[in-house]
């Protein structure tokens, strides 16, 4: 997959795509066949399969105040979009100036002027544009007036009609549901970020942990979690079974959240580098202990519990 941040960049060989348009944020099943219709319309025209995205999330321009809320960042949804087989991802750097801009103008500047698009695909809910006055049907006028052409792809449900959405998973995971936004997502939903030094209190109970700071992620329900971690060995990624504790860890007085995971039966040095950790399943929600030893004792047990699970599936 090839990645542009600026259209202007586009190599005249790689105009005349067929592109699927939308935030991706999660990049869920409903987002894999908006990206899967495009990739089948452009095989059969012969033409670039592309996704073209926003960053950062126009939500974080105009809210910056809200709390963190994505379940993808850049460098997960990249990875995501890669995996699905795409030509190429066009990234438009969302500030004011692409916010001011008219959908007629993003319709003529990025679209027509700088991507020289063939066809576009999107969902029903896309709004583009200042005020959000762009949306499928004002694509579908805008393609007959350039010579594109537009599917609107409608609402995706599973098989008790719920919509896959990138609104469900999130409640699902603050909710402590993390198999269900895993079902929305289509694969378990992950944090993935470098391993930094913590205050070590784990190793001297024999439960090391790997600590990952939140970032930008979503907040989910704070608690003890069955996790799988994702090391990087020689370019491809091992998955190793574990147990993470995510949240602010009140009986030591923590004040920041964070996610610490114990990974089983291994004994790596994985400080500075980056870790993908899967939320398999939620264990108990986070709480106080009276002492350092109780914790350990529940510890030991929220370990087993983990390793049980994951043995299952």
């Amino acid at each position: 997959m090839r990645l542009y941040r600026h259209t202007a960049d586009l190599p005249a060989e790689e105009r005349g795509a067929v592109v699927a348009l939308g935030n991706f944020d999660g990049v869920h099943r409903g987002h894999q066949t908006v990206i899967g219709t495009a990739q089948r319309i452009a095989a059969e025209m012969g033409a670039p399969s592309a996704v073209v995205t926003f960053e950062p999330h126009p939500r974080s321009v105009f809210r910056p105040d809200d709390p963190p809320f994505r379940l993808t960042p850049f460098r997960v949804k990249t990875r995501h979009i890669e995996a699905l087989g795409v030509d190429q991802l066009i990234v438009c750097h969302f500030d004011e100036g692409l916010h001011r801009k008219t959908a007629q103008a993003f319709v003529d500047e990025v679209l027509v002027g700088g991507l020289g698009v063939r066809h576009v695909v999107c969902g029903y809910d896309f709004l583009f544009g200042h005020k959000r006055s762009g949306d499928p049907a004002f694509l579908l006028r805008a393609g007959q007036a350039h010579g594109f052409g537009v599917t609107e792809v409608g609402p995706v449900s599973d098989a008790a009609g719920g919509v896959y959405s990138s609104t469900r998973a999130r409640a699902a995971l603050t909710a402590g549901r993390p198999v269900e936004a895993a079902h929305v997502l289509g694969h378990p939903w992950e944090i993935e970020g470098r391993v930094v030094h913590g205050d070590q209190r784990g190793r001297t109970i024999g439960f090391p942990t790997a600590n990952i700071e939140l970032g930008e992620y979503l907040r989910p329900a704070f608690g003890v979690y069955a996790v799988r971690a994702g090391v990087d060995r020689g370019g491809d990624t091992v998955w190793l079974p574990g147990v993470a504790n995510l949240g602010a860890r009140p009986t030591v007085e923590g004040t920041v959240a964070r996610l610490e995971a114990h990974l089983f039966d291994v004994d790596l040095d994985l400080y500075d580098l980056h870790l993908r950790v899967q939320m398999i399943d939620f264990l108990r929600p986070e709480m106080k202990f009276p002492s350092f030893d109780v914790l350990k004792d529940q510890i030991v047990k929220d370990a087993a519990a983990a390793r049980a699970i994951l043995a299952e599936g």
